[in-house]
């Protein structure tokens, strides 16, 4: 019986052109090696698992072999080529830096590098992991890589090229390995399924590409488990039930809820998802990736973004197209937020359930119930307007503005147009009795005597119907205005980039209630912009004014504040003040 070996072992790629997604790179190598123009030491570095050691073997056995192919391949079949493929091959020496790191082993590959080759024209020395060398061990093998005799070749492999000092990277020629597309490794499994006689279905093949994350390796490692479990025939719901992958149908069929406003339905989904023993933060990663392959497959142009099966693609489309554009870019932005307040949260399922709620408004405002508190100031009185609203228009005027798109969200009326549009025919004619005003203590009073009550009952009434028609503008000045950002920075204290723009901006107040913010640069005025319908109404709520507008836009350079040094900040307060300017000097003090 055949010894088992792993996929990614077995089906190591032998060749150039059998390494898979890294085509630019391979042909590059392979013309050095048909030209003969040979550096004397490369840099090979990039994600783990996409092909860096593997090409640096190939490349070591190519420039040793005595017949190589017309295209720049090794023949396989010289003395050469076949000492390597058993290796048994002296020319080829390989060393870890992971483990052999020190100073001492860098020696020992000097004294080594002195030594010619017995047979061959080259000695390669394939260093993998050389970021995990020490100082001390790159210094001592500086000058031999700088300089190394005619036969020494040099291939250093890393994933972590910012770790490698300057004076290593100068004295190589650099190859960046990329990630390999999901395309490309469902091509190449397809090929080994094949051949090892296993059952594969696209979609299952497709959960294995996106788990591996571009890396061969750990695609063929998934593959072989996968397999295992499976007993030979991998299906969808086998490679999801053995990676403990989420099944997108779940995406899907709450993202169909969320856009019909299906509050129940989606906390619903969500306790069922938790209940197969799913993470939430994890979830709320993967909605907001549903939300984005959403938008790449919105139009054709941005197809190309999606990787997915050519199976699921078609499904994408159909929801993205009955799905509002603006509705995702605010649906990721809300699914990005809840990522970051969950890793603070302490009740952290309170924190997703929220923002399924949220994303369930967005579409579908909820109307504010008929019996409104009264949007007068005076608060302690307690009255509940008497008059019939029109729930949908409430609820839109309220909330549509925050989320709205030029192309798709419906456009809004003020409060106070939107309030005249309710009334009645009846009830413009008691506006005309009745002039509209503020709801005074004496309106609100109980009759003194029974006779007369259906008469104050009706003037009553009137004024407080009329009393609906106000729009709150309530005045306020720099000082409240202050106070209400001091309150909304308390309110999120884990936006530290918003609470700068906003502490740190100068305020101009206009006419008709406008409010224009001047921030100290661009980021600061978008991270504002980003959560403007929020700092709207809250602003409006909290000074009692629906007029209130607001903007943001970034101060003239010559604005903002600079900061001052020590000795500017003494010099300052000389100037302003004589006392301190002859205590100064009579003390003879300065800056320590």
């Amino acid at each position: 019986m055949e010894k088992y070996q792993v996929s990614a072992r077995k089906y190591r790629p032998a060749t150039f052109d059998s390494v898979v997604g890294q085509q630019a790179l391979t042909t590059t190598l392979k013309n050095a090696v048909k030209s003969g123009r040979l550096a004397h030491a490369y840099l090979f570095c990039g994600p783990r698992g996409v092909g860096k050691t593997t090409c640096a073997r190939i490349f070591a056995k190519t420039i040793n072999c005595e017949h190589p192919t017309a295209d720049g391949e090794a023949c396989n079949e010289c003395e050469s080529c076949r000492a390597f493929n058993e290796q048994r091959s002296y020319n080829v020496s390989e060393l870890d830096a992971a483990s052999n790191n020190g100073v001492d082993e860098m020696r020992n590959l000097v004294e080594q590098v002195k030594i010619p080759p017995q047979t061959g024209k080259y000695k390669v020395y394939i260093i993998d992991e050389v970021h995990m060398l020490s100082t001390s061990a790159f210094n001592a093998f500086l000058k031999t890589l700088e300089e190394p005799p005619s036969y020494a070749i040099f291939v250093l492999a890393t994933t972590e090229k910012h770790k490698i000092i300057p004076t290593i990277l100068s004295r190589c020629q650099t190859y960046d390995f990329s990630r390999i597309t999901v395309k490309d490794i469902i091509y190449q499994l397809q090929k080994i399924a094949k051949e090892e006689g296993i059952s594969a279905s696209p979609e299952a093949l497709n959960i294995i590409a996106q788990k591996a994350d571009g890396g061969m390796r750990d695609a063929l490692s998934i593959f072989d488990q996968v397999t295992a479990s499976s007993g030979g025939n991998i299906t969808y719901q086998a490679a999801i039930d053995n990676l403990n992958v989420l099944d997108y149908d779940y995406y899907f069929r709450i993202t169909d809820d969320i856009t019909a406003g299906n509050v129940p339905q989606v906390l619903l989904t969500f306790q069922e998802i938790r209940n197969k023993g799913f993470d939430a933060q994890f979830f709320t990663n993967g909605l907001a990736s549903h939300f984005r392959n959403l938008v790449a497959a919105y139009t054709p142009a941005t197809l190309k973004l999606l990787e997915m099966a050519d199976e699921v693609i078609p499904r994408y489309q159909q929801q993205a197209a009955k799905t509002p554009l603006w509705f995702l870019y605010k649906a990721m932005d809300l699914c990005n937020s809840c990522d970051i307040q969950y890793r603070t949260a302490l009740n952290k399922q309170f924190v997703v359930e929220l923002t399924l709620i949220k994303l369930c408004q967005l579409l579908n405002p909820t109307p504010p119930p008929k019996e409104l508190t009264s949007t007068t100031s005076d608060n302690s009185v307690g009255l509940k307007p008497i008059v019939n609203q029109t729930p949908s228009n409430t609820g839109a005027n309220t909330n549509a503005s925050a989320y709205a798109s030029p192309e798709d969200a419906p456009r809004t009326t003020s409060t106070h147009a939107a309030t005249q549009q309710q009334h009645t025919p009846q009830q413009k004619n008691d506006t005309q009795k009745v002039k509209p005003g503020r709801i005074s203590i004496s309106n609100i009073s109980s009759p003194k005597t029974h006779h007369n009550d259906t008469q104050e009952t009706s003037t009553n009434v009137e004024t407080i119907v009329n009393s609906t028609n106000i729009t709150l503008s309530e005045p306020f000045n720099l000082e409240k205005f202050n106070a209400t950002t001091t309150l909304y920075v308390k309110s999120f204290p884990n936006e530290a980039f918003l609470i700068n723009a906003l502490t740190n901006a100068t305020i101009e107040i206009g006419d008709n209630y406008s409010v224009t913010l001047k921030v100290d640069n661009i980021a600061q005025q978008r991270s504002v912009q980003s959560h403007m319908s929020e700092i709207i109404d809250f602003y409006r709520n909290n000074l009692k004014n629906t007029l209130l507008t607001l903007s943001v836009e970034e101060k003239p350079h010559s604005q903002i504040s600079k900061i001052e040094s020590p000795e500017e900040i003494v010099a300052n307060m000389m100037v302003a003040n004589d006392s301190m300017r002859e205590l100064v000097n009579k003390l003879k003090l300065g800056i320590a």
